[in-house]
């Protein structure tokens, strides 16, 4: 929001919501009906590719964000080196509001302008035209538009919400009052009209013009160099007829610089050229490349679970996980991504972060849940985390996480196999046993004499029962199997607090993986599900108490934090990721990984100490 804001600020149809998009449905309807129940002869395909053309433009300028978001988690060539926040996530959430206001204005223009419909496919006096004017009269009047809307009066009514963003996005260009699209939409519309008048529009000119528009306003708001410097070597006037990232970005840090739309020599004409354009292009362009101090190794869990990356869809990104009935209709392109990843893949990087001095990736293996549970999968599965082990070493990193399934007993025996492939390693494996048992047991009620332990047993499963034992806490089981494993590992003075029972009385429950709808229907009312897990349980109950699984907050010192790590809030971390970065933090020169458990009230401390915050039951 602007910060005064001014008249026409808000969208027609903002309290809409998700509902928005039925303001376009009865333009959609008839263009459809018309073309379906008019003669061969009088259908107006132009028309009816008006609704078509909207959501390519919502492909192409998806294609940017992710585009984007990959080359800023990992690029070399990233322009301003501050992050985002949730904060821009939401202002930007509406991108999507000038391409329905655009469809609508289209929509009216086909049917009510003489001259606007039945458009043939192709005029080459249309495009000059559009061409010229857009060189001309356009980024002339767009320039002087643009120096009036930094004017204070009208910068704080409506252009200061453009610039809430310093660190842009793709979708930053056109993120926008109301008042302030219109302005633009008028402007744009001059070659538009032109070709009406002149009788010269055609299909290919409306819809090049348009997505001319949205290429260069993605290109210019990417926070990453990709333009070659060699087209401005073989064409030097070019300097003043194409702008760059670094060229815009500057406009974004500075203000008062940089009015250009995209094509720079109005800046050149009138002195408001960024005396420093050129070497901030030729630092960018040539980039440096640093290898992160931390890394957390991750990987997609279900198929959906790829849009709710970063890298994917901002909005479901900066949201806990949760299905989306809308993802299913888009099958065709979830089983081809995992085909691909299957086929081609290699571990990619899904974000950046730092904290303080502090450089920290996750990079993500190419690779589902249900893969990981597969006995075929292990040994590729494997090598991409050796690759990635050995990578992060190559490159001086610090500590390298094993999130999620990385860790599992049974695929390399919680990143032990690592240490005895490659002895010599100088990056720290940490697998977060410690930290994990550190939250499971302060998530425990104070006061706590009885527990019950359901699920599969990880590791972080038996650290958290064998402490628990040892400060004289009953800890009561129903599998055989594991009362005999815990029992070997007990001093004989504390087997007595270790029971086995057909019971599930107790209200305290540590849940791992695999605990069914059943055993949740025999607890009593009000029982607190305490998970030990990397993956919540199922919530069957609405008369219990569900927590988290192991996580913390993050210090506001973490930045550059703009997506949700799977089904957890908004600025939380599982245990496991934290766990690396403060092994990182305190320098500490020692694997966690196989059987090692550090000792769990110092890593929690240390966590605490460096502004980590615990959690609530949800």
């Amino acid at each position: 929001m602007a910060t005064k804001p001014g008249l026409l600020t808000q969208w027609p149809w903002q309290k809409l919501g998700s509902f928005k998009y039925l303001v376009i449905t009865p333009f959609v309807a008839e263009s459809v009906y018309s073309f379906m129940t008019k003669d061969e002869g009088e259908r107006d395909l132009s028309n009816l590719l008006i609704f078509p053309f909207m959501l390519w433009r919502v492909l192409h300028n998806q294609i940017w964000i992710s585009l984007s978001r990959f080359q800023t988690a990992r690029s070399k060539h990233r322009i301003v080196q501050k992050g985002i926040d949730f904060e821009q996530v939401d202002r930007e959430g509406n991108w999507d509001d000038q391409i329905l206001l655009n469809g609508i204005f289209m929509f009216l223009f086909s049917k009510y302008s003489p001259g606007a419909d039945h458009l043939p496919f192709w005029n080459t006096k249309g495009i000059v035209i559009t061409t010229l004017l857009h060189v001309g009269p356009v980024e002339f009047l767009y320039y002087w538009l643009h120096r009036a809307l930094h004017h204070h009066y009208l910068y704080a009514r409506y252009h200061s919400h453009h610039h809430s963003s310093i660190v842009t996005e793709p979708i930053t260009a056109v993120i926008h009052p109301f008042a302030e699209h219109l302005m633009y939409f008028a402007l744009f519309t001059i070659p538009l009209m032109a070709m009406l008048i002149t009788r010269t529009n055609s299909i290919v000119a409306m819809a090049g013009y348009e997505t001319y528009i949205d290429f260069m306003n993605n290109l210019g708001h990417c926070n990453f160099e990709l333009v070659p410097k060699w087209l401005f070597d073989v064409f030097p006037p070019l300097k003043y007829l194409m702008y760059t990232p670094s060229f815009h970005s500057l406009h974004h840090t500075q203000f008062r610089t940089n009015y250009a739309l995209f094509m720079p020599m109005y800046d050149y004409l009138y002195g408001t050229a960024d005396k420093s354009s050129d070497s901030l292009y030729e630092a960018s362009h040539k980039g440096r490349k640093e290898m992160p101090d931390v890394v957390h190794l991750t990987h997609p869990t279900t198929l959906h679970s790829i849009y709710h990356l970063r890298l994917a869809f901002a909005g479901l990104a900066s949201k806990p996980y949760a299905s989306k009935w809308y993802l299913w209709a888009m099958w065709p392109v979830t089983w081809a991504s995992m085909l691909l990843t299957w086929m081609l893949g290699s571990t990619f990087t899904v974000e950046r972060n730092k904290m303080d001095k502090l450089k920290m990736q996750t990079w993500a293996i190419p690779r589902y849940t249900f893969q990981y549970l597969l006995s075929w999968q292990r040994a590729a599965i494997n090598s991409f985390i050796e690759k990635a082990i050995l990578e992060a070493n190559e490159g001086g990193v610090k500590v390298i996480s094993l999130g999620l399934l990385n860790q599992g007993e049974e695929l390399n025996r919680n990143g032990e196999l690592y240490i005895q492939l490659h002895p010599n390693l100088n990056t720290k494996i940490v697998d977060g046993t410690s930290l994990a048992v550190a939250v499971v047991l302060n998530s425990i009620p104070q006061g706590t004499t009885q527990v019950l332990l359901r699920g599969n047993l990880t590791k972080t499963g038996y650290a958290v029962a064998l402490a628990l034992l040892q400060m004289n806490v009953q800890v009561v089981t129903v599998e055989r199997k594991e009362f005999e494993k815990l029992k070997l590992r007990l001093p004989g003075k504390q087997r007595s607090h270790l029971v086995l029972s057909n019971s599930y009385t107790s209200e305290i429950w540590l849940v791992g993986d695999g605990l069914t709808e059943e055993e949740q229907r025999r607890a009593p009312k009000g029982t607190r599900f305490i998970p030990f897990s990397q993956f919540p349980p199922k919530k069957e109950r609405k008369d219990c108490i569900y927590y988290s699984t192991p996580a913390m907050g993050i210090p506001k010192a973490l930045e550059d934090m703009h997506a949700c790590e799977n089904w957890l809030p908004r600025r939380v971390l599982s245990a496991w990721r934290v766990a690396g970065i403060v092994h990182a933090l305190e320098g500490w020169d020692v694997h966690e990984c196989g059987d090692t458990v550090l000792n769990v009230d110092k890593v929690w401390l240390a966590a605490l100490q460096h502004g980590f915050l615990p959690l609530s039951s949800e």
